[in-house]
């Protein structure tokens, strides 16, 4: 609450884009500024200005561009304004600063005070138009620019039941029942087009209206007194937000598209003009503790955040920005701590944080000291803030270094200083230098100091399996083959071909190809051979050999390696076969172990999850009976019962919903790599395929297509009119070629 000032400036603006209430969402630049001097006190109206923004063309002399930079005044009558005065500038700061000029001019003339304070319709001419264009261009913003009134609040203290943002001049004229001789008003809703530029008149009558109605104001039965300012910051504040802090769900928006070297102070630069909380501008950092280009920003009231939502796609440099609603939950993790000694750490204000990563695990507060103090010859210093309780080292929750420190500076200059000291040497690793912020202290503490997801492996998902263990026994033999780094482009015939003499010892079956959670190749493979000696006799001679993929000019070579079925079972089931604790000449059982699962989704892994174990419905003996042990269900060759040409849905209880999918196993997808198998148990049956198309490779794509299901060879014919049975060589199967076929 402030004293009534002297002088209200009635001011209007316009771009050369939007208008109404989208002006200054589409980051068009500013063409018109008008104003006009009210005197509070007398109540009488000075004169109508009117500055035109026109900047000059690019192919002007810099003489030219001198003379025009000052002002070039033009009469009334040759630019056809009803303004009393108009003026042209050819740069926003040649028009902010011509403005203030005549502003301070006029009030000195006046003689009747000296305070003044801008008054206008709404927000967006000061938030969104002036305050954001002069930031993305550099340019000092006079002070009067930095405190206004709002006058549809002000209207709205003597008409509390209107709605603050359907107000408009022309709506609050109507209200106060204003004379006959105030100039006719421009109706935004009567508006066919906001996004269409307003015609250079609208401008003076908005003036001259608005300044009516504050002479209305002013006078009996209202007599009402200007005296709650609205404040720009000029500055954005840095500072702490605890996690027991509640932060409204209306007053945060998350910001996408970030530089990843942009700051605090870059965020609250694009959001100029909007007042964003102490502390509020929160940098997110990836898996890794890198930068992703996000940021959560809260702002100090709902209406400053819904201003903010209208920036989105306006541009940081030469990106655009994404501007979106968040929660305040999603803030509090970002941005919230708990640790009082990060709280100690920050509590001194106005200064400069350098983050320092790739720091010794050795490293002590004099060695940080001693890496920032100037050397020989140096005249360049950059003093630590506070010596040892400048630093802050980043800790595992049981005490181990983790390579990370922040670094606090007590100027720009000391920390600019400081950041030339990027990729030296300290003991004997390079560190790496990044300004950084009040949040990213936080969420790096808290990320460290964070239990896992998933602290325990999860109980098995059917509870009717018996308790087998994953782990395979020692001493397997070892007649399968891993090929690892293959080309993500890589067929079964890429591999048939890379294995070469060695596809005639090849398992029927037998090629099975490892896909990541996405279902896409992993570069890993795993082939049944039919002995222990020709796979080892393959990895000895093809270890490291490189493999071509038809479907891709790229080339990688492969490692191949021995091992037994329950191994490949293993990784197939979602395992890993990395071996934790390996001694000379003995795997232990407890070597090989499960990867934990990768699930980044909040649904699969949410820090709640809770492991009961699920009681069994079956004994352990009667699911051993019921299901067949895993190797021999999925990996070995075995022969089919009647009507289950496929492998039984029970094969997929022992799926691992985490890890790597096993795909079918894959058989070549050309005739004559393999054996003809023997002939199945039961005849095979019809199954009509309709809407093939006639340009296909006949049976290569129909097996393709079938890969996992065992045939019969002699069952799938190739006839010049089409597909024909073995058993009905006269074709009367057939009606329609390409349309049945026998499996």
């Amino acid at each position: 609450m402030t004293a009534q000032v002297d002088y209200l400036v009635v001011a209007f603006t316009a771009t050369s884009g939007a208008s109404g209430e989208l002006l200054g969402s589409d980051e068009k630049e500013l063409v018109q500024l008008v104003w006009q001097l009210v005197d509070v006190k007398n109540k009488t109206l000075g004169k109508v200005n009117e500055l035109l923004i026109k900047p000059e063309p690019l192919d002007s002399t810099e003489e030219k561009e001198e003379e025009e930079d000052v002002v070039e005044e033009s009469v009334e009558e040759e630019s056809g304004s009803k303004a009393d005065c108009v003026t042209t500038a050819t740069s926003l700061e040649a028009a902010l600063n011509l403005f203030h000029l005549h502003l301070t001019n006029e009030v000195n003339s006046a003689g009747a005070g000296t305070s003044v304070c801008l008054c206008t319709d709404g927000q967006l001419h000061i938030r969104q138009v002036i305050h954001p264009e002069a930031a993305s261009k550099n340019i000092l913003v006079p002070e009067c620019f930095y405190s206004f009134f709002d006058l549809r609040k002000e209207f709205k203290r003597h008409f509390p039941t209107s709605d603050l943002k359907a107000l408009n001049v022309h709506i609050m004229a109507e209200s106060l029942s204003l004379p006959a001789d105030v100039p006719n008003m421009w109706d935004p809703s009567a508006s066919l087009d906001p996004t269409t530029p307003l015609p250079p008149e609208i401008g003076v009558q908005q003036v001259q209206a608005m300044a009516s109605i504050v002479l209305a104001l002013l006078s009996e039965p209202f007599s009402h007194t200007f005296s709650n300012q609205e404040r720009v910051s000029e500055k954005f504040e840095t500072g702490t937000c605890s996690k027991m802090e509640k932060v409204c769900d209306n007053t945060v928006i998350r910001a996408r598209g970030l530089p990843w070297q942009s700051s605090d102070q870059d965020i609250a630069r694009f959001f100029r003009g909007l007042n964003i909380a102490k502390g509020g501008a929160a940098l997110c950092l990836n898996a890794q503790g890198r930068r992703n280009g996000e940021a959560l920003v809260r702002f100090v009231s709902e209406e400053h955040r819904d201003l903010a939502l209208q920036r989105h796609k306006h541009h940081m440099g030469n990106r655009y920005i994404e501007v979106y609603k968040a929660t305040g939950e999603d803030f509090l993790k970002i941005a919230g701590g708990t640790s009082n000694e990060v709280a100690m750490f920050l509590s001194r204000e106005d200064q400069i944080i350098v983050r320092m990563r790739g720091l010794p695990f050795t490293a002590t507060h004099e060695q940080v000291l001693s890496f920032f103090s100037p050397g020989e010859g140096l005249k360049e210093t950059c003093p630590v803030s506070g010596e040892k309780d400048g630093i802050l080292f980043v800790r595992y929750p049981d005490g181990r270094p983790t390579g990370d420190a922040f670094v606090l500076f007590a100027c720009e200059e000391h920390a600019q200083c400081a950041l030339r000291k990027h990729k030296e040497i300290l003991g004997r690793r390079y560190i790496e230098l990044f300004k950084s912020t009040a949040a990213e202290v936080q969420q790096v503490l808290n990320r460290y100091s964070s239990a896992p997801l998933i602290p325990v492996a999860p109980a098995p998902l059917v509870s009717v399996l018996p308790a087998v263990s994953l782990l395979p026994p020692p001493g397997s033999m070892r007649d399968c083959l891993r090929l690892r780094g293959l080309p993500y482009t890589a067929s079964i015939e890429d591999i048939l071909t890379f294995l070469g003499e060695f596809t005639h010892d090849i398992r029927p079956h037998g090629v099975h190809m490892v896909l990541n959670q996405q279902g896409r190749p992993s570069g890993d493979c795993f082939i049944q051979m039919t002995s222990a000696e020709r796979a080892i006799q393959a990895s000895q001679r093809l270890h490291k050999q490189v493999m071509s993929s038809q479907r891709g000019s790229n080339s990688r070579y492969v490692e191949v390696f021995p091992c037994s079925a329950e191994e490949m079972g293993l990784v197939l089931m979602g395992g890993s076969l990395s071996h934790t604790h390996t001694h000379a000449h003995t795997r232990t059982r407890s070597g090989t172990g499960l990867s934990p699962p990768p699930c980044k989704s909040r649904r699969l892994s949410p820090p709640s999850y809770s492991f009961t174990p699920a009681p069994p419905v079956l004994s352990t003996e009667a699911a051993a009976a019921l299901y067949p042990p895993m190797g021999q269900m999925l990996l070995s060759p075995r022969p089919l019962p009647p009507a289950h040409a496929f492998y039984p849905p029970s094969a997929q209880l022992y799926m691992n919903y985490t890890a790597y999918y096993p795909s079918p196993p894959g058989s070549p997808t050309t005739l004559g790599f393999f054996p003809s198998p023997s002939s199945l148990s039961s005849p095979g049956g019809l199954m009509r395929m309709p809407g093939l198309t006639y340009n296909s490779n006949g049976v290569k794509d129909l097996i393709n297509a079938m890969q996992g299901y065992q045939y019969a060879p002699e069952d799938a014919l190739m006839h010049t009119h089409g597909h024909v049975h073995a058993h009905d060589p006269a074709g009367t199967l057939l009606t329609q070629p390409k349309e049945w076929v026998c499996i």
